[in-house]
């Protein structure tokens, strides 16, 4: 049986002109994450991540720091198929039009303008992009030129199939990657609906790490959505 651990990136920054880049607290926790597995001298087959930045500083960060304590860790493979979907660009395309149709949204978009503190800030933006992105994942929304929904969970399917076909007996492996691809990975270990698939990428922290055993056509959940390196509740976060 070999092992599959998918790690959600570390947090990034949220609500900053460029969110595609760690957080001082999420630098921590990708830093913790590797002084966890040093410390208990855990040994990767194969080491990949995402293609988005966030992905490769929390791979790299967690790297050094695995290092310092004289370990080997090899430097990740950037595999595309684990990107995130573009729930970024959905809101920016169908949010202006859906204020000017739906009061629902106006009053959501309105309490995240007037939000004064970073919790208010983090709870009605999660709020207002859960909403949207529920209708875009539905249908019933269209956002032209962005990969939809379907052709997204149909990447991520196909980058954890390529994946998982090169294993070797017995390894043990880990993706660096968001919410999105590891949503659809545990959609896939148990055969869940479109909207429970979407609530799990809600669910997932940052940092935190999802198992998988597998072999041959076998692939099921061990853990989902744990953190035993972050045992400081301040470093809990989901953006």
């Amino acid at each position: 049986m070999s092992r599959l651990l998918l790690v959600r990136h570390a947090q990034a920054s949220f609500l900053a002109a460029n969110y595609d880049q760690l957080s001082a607290h999420g630098e921590t926790q990708a830093r913790l994450l590797g002084q966890y597995w040093a410390q208990r001298k855990i040994h990767f087959n194969r080491i990949a991540c995402g293609p988005a930045v966030r992905h490769q500083q929390t791979a790299n960060l967690a790297a050094e720091a695995y290092r310092s304590s004289g370990l080997a860790f090899s430097a990740p493979t950037v595999l595309n198929d684990f990107d995130e979907f573009q729930g970024d660009a959905v809101m920016a395309q169908c949010l202006p039009q859906l204020c000017a149709t739906d009061s629902r949204f106006r009053e959501m978009r309105d309490a995240l303008q007037s939000s004064t503190t970073d919790a208010e800030k983090h709870a009605n933006f999660q709020r207002l992009f859960q909403a949207v992105i529920a209708l875009w994942v539905d249908h019933k929304i269209a956002v032209p030129g962005v990969e939809s929904w379907q052709d997204f969970a149909n990447r991520a399917q196909r980058g954890l199939t390529n994946f998982l076909a090169q294993s070797e007996k017995g390894e043990l492996s880990v993706i660096f990657t968001s919410g999105g691809p590891i949503a659809i990975a545990v959609q896939r270990a148990l055969h869940l609906s479109t909207p429970d698939t979407l609530q799990i990428a809600w669910m997932a922290r940052n940092c935190s790490l999802t198992e998988f055993l597998f072999s041959g056509d076998r692939f099921t959940l061990s853990t989902f959505n744990s953190f035993p390196h972050l045992d400081d509740e301040a470093l809990l976060t989901y953006r």
